[in-house]
C-alpha cells in the first residue's frame, strides 16, 4: 500500500481536542500532522452550545488562564465572552446553582448569588418564573465554528498539515510501537501518534488490541432567530446549555441523548430521528418566555463519545511508548485550549506539567464488560425514538 504522508507526530481526528494539541505541538517546533475522514470539527466539536466553564475537571484552572489569550494567541477570533449567568426555575435547581456557585468560590474564583429581580434585569428575556441564580465572573463560551477555524488557521500557519478527507481503518505496528494509520487511501507513516478521534477512537484502538470504552450519542441543539442583545449572552438553566450569538440567535441543547450505534466505515450517519428538537425549544421557551414568539430556524446535532464514568481518557500509554489517547467524554470544547496544553506535554515531556491526570487513565476501564453500555442503557434503540414516542 502506498504511503501518501509521513510526519514526526500524527494527530488523528480534527476536532478542537485533536486541533489544539497539533496547534501546541506546532508551537513547540513538532512536525505535525492532523487527519480526518472528513472536514475538521465536523462533528461535536464545531456543534455545541461553547461553553468554557467545566469547574469538575482536571483542567479547570488551565481552561479558565486560556481562554481569554485565545484570540491574541491564535491570531484569529474565537467570539470568545467571559462570564455566565445560570438561573433556575424551579427550587431544585436553584439548590444546585447556588452549590455549585459554593464550589466554583471553593476553588478560589467570584461569583455571585441573584435573586428572581436581579435575574430578570441581567437577563431580559427572563420571566416572572425566575427565581434566582448565580452569576460567574468565569468561564462563558465561544463560537464553536470560529474556534475550530481558528485551531486549523492557526496550526497552519506554524507549519502543520491537515489531511482531510482521509478515512483510516486501522493504526499500525511495527516491532511493538506505533508505525503509522492505513485506510483506503494508503498509509500515514509517523513516530508518535495522537489518537483524538471521538466516537471512532474506540474501533480504531480496537485494531491493536486496545479496549477504549466508549458509547455514541447524537447530541441536538436548536437555533431561533434573532432577538435583542443581552449583556450577557452565556445563560443556562431549565436543563439547557448554549449562548446567544453575536447576531442575535439563541443557539441551545440539552436534556437525554440519542444513542446510535456506529455505522460500518465508510457508510454515512442516519439522519437524526428523535422527537428532542420540539423538547429543546419547549424547554427554551420556558427559559426565555420573552422570546416566545421567535421560531426555531434550524436545528444541528453532533455525535460526542460518552466513557462509563462519564470522565476523559488522556494518557500517554506505556505499551505501545508512542501512543496518546485523548477521549473527553462530551466536554471536549471548553476544556480544549487546556486539553491541547496537556497532550503537548504529554507527547513531548510523558508528564502533564499543570495538572494530575492520573484519574484520567486508560487503565482505570481494565477489565470493562463488553456489554457496559447496554447494561448502563446507553445502547440504541431497538426502534427510532420518533416511532417509540408515537406509540
Amino acid at each position: 500500500m502506498a504511503v501518501i504522508a509521513k510526519a514526526s507526530v500524527v494527530v488523528l481526528g480534527g476536532g478542537v481536542s485533536g486541533l489544539s494539541a497539533a496547534w501546541w505541538l506546532a508551537r513547540s517546533g513538532v512536525d505535525v500532522l492532523v487527519v480526518d475522514k472528513g472536514i475538521v470539527g465536523w462533528e461535536a466539536s464545531g456543534r455545541n452550545g461553547g461553553g468554557c466553564s467545566h469547574y469538575n475537571s482536571a483542567l479547570f484552572h488551565e481552561e479558565q488562564r486560556l481562554w481569554p489569550q485565545m484570540d491574541e494567541l491564535l491570531g484569529y477570533p474565537t467570539e470568545y465572552q467571559r462570564e455566565r449567568i445560570i438561573f433556575a426555575t424551579n427550587e431544585d435547581h436553584l439548590n444546585a446553582y447556588h452549590q455549585m456557585g459554593r464550589t466554583i468560590g471553593e476553588l478560589g474564583y467570584d461569583w455571585d448569588k441573584l435573586d428572581g429581580q436581579q435575574v430578570r434585569e441581567m437577563v431580559p428575556l427572563a420571566g416572572d418564573n425566575a427565581l434566582g441564580g448565580i452569576h460567574l465572573k468565569i468561564g462563558g463560551h465561544a463560537n464553536p465554528q470560529r474556534t475550530v477555524q481558528a485551531y486549523a488557521w492557526a496550526l497552519q500557519d506554524l507549519g502543520g498539515r491537515i489531511l482531510q478527507h482521509t478515512p483510516i481503518t486501522a493504526i499500525t505496528l511495527k516491532g511493538g510501537k506505533v508505525s503509522g494509520l492505513s485506510g483506503p487511501l494508503g498509509e500515514i507513516e509517523c513516530d508518535h501518534l495522537v489518537v483524538a478521534a471521538g466516537p471512532q477512537g474506540g474501533r480504531l484502538l480496537a485494531t491493536i488490541g486496545l479496549q477504549l470504552p466508549v458509547a455514541t450519542a447524537r447530541a441536538e441543539m436548536i437555533v431561533t432567530e434573532p432577538v435583542p442583545l443581552m449583556k450577557w449572552g452565556g445563560v443556562d438553566g431549565n436543563g439547557l446549555y448554549g449562548r446567544q450569538t453575536l447576531r442575535g440567535n439563541l443557539a441551545y441543547g440539552g436534556g437525554p441523548h440519542e444513542w446510535i450505534d456506529l455505522p460500518p466505515d465508510g457508510e454515512k450517519l442516519p439522519r437524526p430521528t428523535s422527537p428532542l428538537v420540539a423538547a429543546l425549544a419547549r424547554h427554551l421557551y420556558e427559559l426565555f418566555p420573552k422570546a416566545g414568539h421567535v421560531r426555531v430556524i434550524r436545528s444541528w446535532a453532533g455525535l460526542i463519545e460518552n466513557t462509563p464514568d462519564g470522565r476523559p481518557v488522556i494518557d500517554r500509554l506505556s505499551e505501545p511508548g508512542n501512543l496518546t489517547i485523548c477521549t473527553m467524554s462530551a466536554v471536549g470544547f471548553g476544556l480544549s485550549p487546556a486539553t491541547g496544553h496537556a497532550l503537548r506535554d504529554l507527547v513531548l515531556e510523558g508528564k502533564c506539567s499543570f495538572a494530575d491526570l492520573t484519574h484520567y487513565r486508560l487503565s482505570r476501564f481494565d477489565g470493562t464488560p463488553a456489554d457496559w453500555a447496554e447494561r448502563k442503557g446507553w445502547a440504541a434503540p431497538k426502534a427510532p425514538l420518533a416511532a417509540t414516542a408515537a406509540a
